[in-house]
């Protein structure tokens, strides 16, 4: 269990280089975030590890009642850690999605409260993280991207269930096939996000939000989001997300929007024919 003992012990083993900070803010807060500053909190296989092997015992700890994401540095994370993705097999390139739906199984199936504190550029997969959780708190300045065509990829992280089912199917498409860039005002106004707040009280904010929830009833709350899963299902949404990705990561669609991306160019997907 995720104990405060447990908590206390893993604080000390945690340093500034360590991919994911842990901390408990309040009481029955568990708060983990992001610790890539130098990369925008870029997620590579280290910070999915490091989350893989922290929340089991942090969901289940019955002291824990809610959890806050986030990142260190004023930023969520730009996304996927994209030049590690380049040069995939397709042995790799499921590896890869495969470390990502344990991940996406674990806070999808979460029976507490998430609060995501969405600051500064939340991109890609982060976009997608902060999706599987329940509250999503922005600034007036964070930039929510949704680039994956720009990559010749197709969502990952479960996005092309959670985002319909947060803003609705119109919207959700807009949003991937414009590969759109929104800001906290407009994040609000289609109901990605929650709250708008001043960049610098964003994190205070959902750290308090995280507080309330944690005074809900435990067993009432777990209920309650077991019936909001309760659509069709969801493993076959990640079946058909490994297919797709694994198909864009190693394609020449995937190559020509990694060497626009390197080149910070526009990728010119026509000539690939």
């Amino acid at each position: 269990m995720f104990t405060q003992a447990h908590h206390s012990k893993r604080n000390r083993q945690l340093s500034d280089t360590s991919p994911i900070l842990i901390d408990q803010p309040a009481d029955h807060v568990c708060r983990i975030q992001i610790n890539r500053p130098e990369k925008l909190n870029a997620v590579n296989f280290d910070v999915r590890e490091a989350l893989l092997q922290a929340l089991p015992a942090i969901v289940e700890d019955p002291d824990i009642r809610a959890i806050v994401l986030g990142g260190v540095g004023g930023n969520l994370s730009a996304g996927g850690d994209v030049p590690s993705m380049q040069g995939l097999s397709e042995e790799g390139a499921r590896e890869r999605l495969q470390h990502i739906h344990r991940l996406c199984r674990i806070i999808w199936n979460a029976d507490v409260p998430i609060v995501t504190a969405a600051e500064g550029i939340a991109a890609g997969g982060a976009v997608g993280l902060a999706l599987l959780g329940d509250y999503i708190l922005v600034g007036r300045s964070t930039k929510i991207m949704v680039p994956f065509l720009k990559l010749g990829l197709v969502p990952d992280w479960g996005m092309m269930r959670s985002l319909p089912l947060r803003v609705g199917l119109p919207q959700a498409r807009r949003l991937i096939l414009e590969t759109a860039t929104i800001e906290g005002e407009r994040a609000v106004e289609i109901g990605l996000a929650d709250r708008v707040l001043d960049d610098s009280a964003v994190m205070s904010a959902a750290i308090k939000q995280a507080e309330r929830l944690s005074r809900l009833p435990r067993g009432a709350v777990a209920m309650v989001k077991a019936r909001l899963r309760q659509q069709p299902s969801f493993e076959q949404d990640l079946a058909d997300e490994e297919r797709d990705q694994v198909r864009g990561l190693t394609s020449e669609e995937f190559e020509e929007g990694f060497r626009a991306y390197t080149e910070k160019r526009s990728a010119d997907f026509i000539s690939l024919g």
